[in-house]
């Protein structure tokens, strides 16, 4: 199955979604705020990224500062928790399209995966 983890309030996600669409690829949309990520999934997209969890934290985000996340960036496993506790840090929209994932910033980074 393909996935958008989507936060429809951003405009690169929205036009990630248009991109989908445009494509003829089926997907399913899952705004990550309503439904939180687990610990598995979250490290299932960063192995498909092929990137370190801090490779896809927004570090201007409030919740970022606020809770010292900087402290832990380093640290994989503690980097996910605080992702699933304050899911604004992490960088959207992600794209799932056959296994293989992308961060749609800029949201033409979908055609290096379809």
């Amino acid at each position: 199955m393909n996935y958008i983890y989507h936060n429809p309030r951003w405009g690169k996600s929205r036009k990630s979604v248009e991109i989908l669409k445009n494509e003829g690829l089926k997907f399913e949309v899952v705004e990550y705020l309503k439904t939180p990520l687990n610990h598995k999934i979250l490290s299932a997209l960063f192995d498909m990224l092929g990137i370190h969890p801090n490779q896809a934290i927004r570090k201007n985000e409030s919740e970022f500062s606020d809770n010292n996340i900087k402290e832990i960036l380093s640290d994989k496993d503690k980097l996910i928790d605080a992702i699933i506790k304050f899911p604004k840090i992490l960088e959207r929209p992600i794209i799932v399209i056959n296994k293989k994932a992308t961060i749609g910033r800029p949201p033409e980074n979908i055609y290096d995966i379809i």
